[in-house]
Protein backbone atom coordinates (compact mmCIF):
# COMPACT_ATOMS: atom_id res chain seq x y z
CA UNK A 1 0.00 0.00 0.00
CA UNK A 2 3.04 2.27 -0.16
CA UNK A 3 2.56 5.26 -2.46
CA UNK A 4 5.04 7.79 -3.77
CA UNK A 5 4.55 11.39 -4.66
CA UNK A 6 6.79 14.05 -6.14
CA UNK A 7 5.22 16.92 -4.19
CA UNK A 8 7.76 19.34 -2.80
CA UNK A 9 6.83 22.20 -0.50
CA UNK A 10 9.13 24.97 0.69
CA UNK A 11 9.02 26.71 4.07
CA UNK A 12 11.39 28.55 6.37
CA UNK A 13 12.72 27.17 9.65
CA UNK A 14 15.64 28.41 11.78
CA UNK A 15 16.63 30.76 8.98
CA UNK A 16 16.83 27.93 6.44
CA UNK A 17 14.66 27.57 3.34
CA UNK A 18 13.58 23.95 3.72
CA UNK A 19 11.86 21.73 1.19
CA UNK A 20 10.00 18.57 2.08
CA UNK A 21 9.18 15.52 0.03
CA UNK A 22 7.03 12.52 0.91
CA UNK A 23 8.80 9.19 0.37
CA UNK A 24 5.98 6.84 1.31
CA UNK A 25 2.47 6.78 2.72
CA UNK A 26 1.36 3.56 4.34
CA UNK A 27 -2.05 2.67 5.76
CA UNK A 28 -1.71 0.51 8.86
CA UNK A 29 -4.51 -1.13 10.81
CA UNK A 30 -5.06 -2.43 14.30
CA UNK A 31 -7.70 -5.07 14.93
CA UNK A 32 -9.81 -4.28 18.00
CA UNK A 33 -13.00 -5.68 19.46
CA UNK A 34 -15.32 -3.57 17.29
CA UNK A 35 -13.40 -3.99 14.01
CA UNK A 36 -10.30 -2.34 12.56
CA UNK A 37 -8.70 1.00 13.41
CA UNK A 38 -6.89 2.58 10.49
CA UNK A 39 -3.98 4.98 10.74
CA UNK A 40 -1.46 6.38 8.29
CA UNK A 41 2.31 6.38 8.57
CA UNK A 42 4.18 8.91 6.43
CA UNK A 43 7.92 8.99 5.73
CA UNK A 44 9.14 12.54 4.95
CA UNK A 45 12.50 13.93 3.83
CA UNK A 46 13.34 17.56 4.64
CA UNK A 47 16.34 19.44 3.24
CA UNK A 48 17.67 22.83 2.24
CA UNK A 49 19.03 21.70 -1.15
CA UNK A 50 22.58 22.65 -0.17
CA UNK A 51 23.92 20.40 2.60
CA UNK A 52 21.31 19.84 5.32
CA UNK A 53 18.94 16.84 5.15
CA UNK A 54 16.65 15.10 7.64
CA UNK A 55 14.36 12.07 7.67
CA UNK A 56 11.23 11.73 9.79
CA UNK A 57 8.26 9.45 10.29
CA UNK A 58 4.83 10.46 11.49
CA UNK A 59 1.78 8.38 12.30
CA UNK A 60 -1.78 9.62 12.82
CA UNK A 61 -5.42 9.00 11.90
CA UNK A 62 -5.23 11.54 9.07
CA UNK A 63 -2.52 11.93 6.43
CA UNK A 64 -2.10 15.68 6.94
CA UNK A 65 -1.49 15.29 10.68
CA UNK A 66 0.94 12.43 10.04
CA UNK A 67 2.81 14.62 7.53
CA UNK A 68 3.15 17.44 10.06
CA UNK A 69 4.50 15.02 12.66
CA UNK A 70 6.95 13.57 10.13
CA UNK A 71 8.19 17.03 9.13
CA UNK A 72 8.75 18.02 12.77
CA UNK A 73 10.62 14.75 13.40
CA UNK A 74 12.75 15.29 10.28
CA UNK A 75 13.63 18.86 11.29
CA UNK A 76 14.84 17.62 14.69
CA UNK A 77 17.02 14.95 13.04
CA UNK A 78 18.74 17.04 10.38
CA UNK A 79 22.36 16.22 9.58
CA UNK A 80 25.06 17.83 7.47
CA UNK A 81 25.64 15.94 4.21
CA UNK A 82 29.35 16.04 3.38
CA UNK A 83 30.21 16.34 -0.28
CA UNK A 84 33.02 17.10 -2.70
CA UNK A 85 31.76 19.46 -5.37
CA UNK A 86 28.35 18.13 -6.35
CA UNK A 87 29.01 14.48 -5.50
CA UNK A 88 30.02 12.22 -2.63
CA UNK A 89 33.62 12.23 -1.37
CA UNK A 90 33.97 8.41 -1.54
CA UNK A 91 31.96 5.20 -2.14
CA UNK A 92 30.04 3.95 0.88
CA UNK A 93 27.56 1.25 1.90
CA UNK A 94 24.76 2.11 4.33
CA UNK A 95 22.99 -0.59 6.33
CA UNK A 96 19.75 -0.67 8.29
CA UNK A 97 17.98 -3.92 9.08
CA UNK A 98 18.01 -6.07 5.94
CA UNK A 99 18.51 -3.03 3.68
CA UNK A 100 21.88 -2.17 2.15
CA UNK A 101 22.47 0.82 -0.08
CA UNK A 102 25.65 1.22 -2.14
CA UNK A 103 26.41 4.83 -3.12
CA UNK A 104 29.27 5.90 -5.38
CA UNK A 105 30.51 9.29 -6.57
CA UNK A 106 29.74 10.13 -10.18
CA UNK A 107 31.22 12.38 -12.85
CA UNK A 108 29.71 15.86 -13.30
CA UNK A 109 26.56 15.74 -15.43
CA UNK A 110 25.63 12.17 -14.47
CA UNK A 111 22.67 13.18 -12.32
CA UNK A 112 21.08 11.26 -9.48
CA UNK A 113 20.87 7.62 -10.56
CA UNK A 114 19.08 6.24 -7.53
CA UNK A 115 15.95 4.43 -6.45
CA UNK A 116 12.77 5.94 -5.14
CA UNK A 117 13.78 6.15 -1.46
CA UNK A 118 17.37 7.28 -2.04
CA UNK A 119 16.62 9.99 -4.64
CA UNK A 120 14.81 12.52 -2.40
CA UNK A 121 17.53 12.31 0.26
CA UNK A 122 20.24 13.00 -2.31
CA UNK A 123 18.36 15.78 -4.11
CA UNK A 124 17.27 17.63 -0.96
CA UNK A 125 20.79 17.20 0.47
CA UNK A 126 22.34 19.01 -2.50
CA UNK A 127 23.95 16.02 -4.22
CA UNK A 128 23.65 16.42 -8.00
CA UNK A 129 25.79 13.49 -9.25
CA UNK A 130 25.62 10.07 -7.59
CA UNK A 131 25.07 6.42 -8.46
CA UNK A 132 23.14 4.39 -5.88
CA UNK A 133 22.02 0.78 -5.82
CA UNK A 134 19.90 -1.05 -3.24
CA UNK A 135 21.71 -4.35 -2.65
CA UNK A 136 19.99 -5.64 0.48
CA UNK A 137 17.25 -8.20 0.94
CA UNK A 138 14.39 -5.76 1.30
CA UNK A 139 12.32 -3.44 -0.83
CA UNK A 140 10.87 -1.69 2.22
CA UNK A 141 11.17 2.07 1.47
CA UNK A 142 11.49 2.93 5.17
CA UNK A 143 14.49 0.67 5.75
CA UNK A 144 16.10 1.83 2.50
CA UNK A 145 15.73 5.48 3.53
CA UNK A 146 17.25 4.81 6.96
CA UNK A 147 20.13 2.84 5.33
CA UNK A 148 20.78 5.85 3.09
CA UNK A 149 20.86 8.15 6.12
CA UNK A 150 23.29 5.74 7.82
CA UNK A 151 25.64 6.04 4.84
CA UNK A 152 25.30 9.83 4.75
CA UNK A 153 26.18 10.08 8.46
CA UNK A 154 29.38 8.08 7.93
CA UNK A 155 30.70 10.13 4.98
CA UNK A 156 34.05 11.88 5.54
CA UNK A 157 35.70 14.60 3.48
CA UNK A 158 39.40 14.31 2.56
CA UNK A 159 40.20 17.19 4.93
CA UNK A 160 38.59 15.33 7.85
CA UNK A 161 40.56 12.17 7.09
CA UNK A 162 43.86 14.09 6.95
CA UNK A 163 43.02 15.81 10.24
CA UNK A 164 42.09 12.51 11.94
CA UNK A 165 45.38 10.94 10.81
CA UNK A 166 47.39 13.97 11.90
CA UNK A 167 48.79 14.63 8.44
CA UNK A 168 48.89 17.68 6.22
CA UNK A 169 47.49 17.73 2.72
CA UNK A 170 50.10 18.20 0.01
CA UNK A 171 49.24 20.64 -2.75
CA UNK A 172 49.79 19.16 -6.21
Amino acid sequence: MAKETQNTKTYSSRGLELSERIVSINRVSKVVKGGKRFRFSVLVVVGDGVSQVGLGMGKAKEISVAMKKGIEHAKKNMIDLKKTGHTLPHPIIGKFGAAKVLMRPAAPGTGVLAGSSVRPIMELGGIKDVIAKVTGRTSNPINIAYATMDAVKRLRTPEEIYRLRGKERKEA
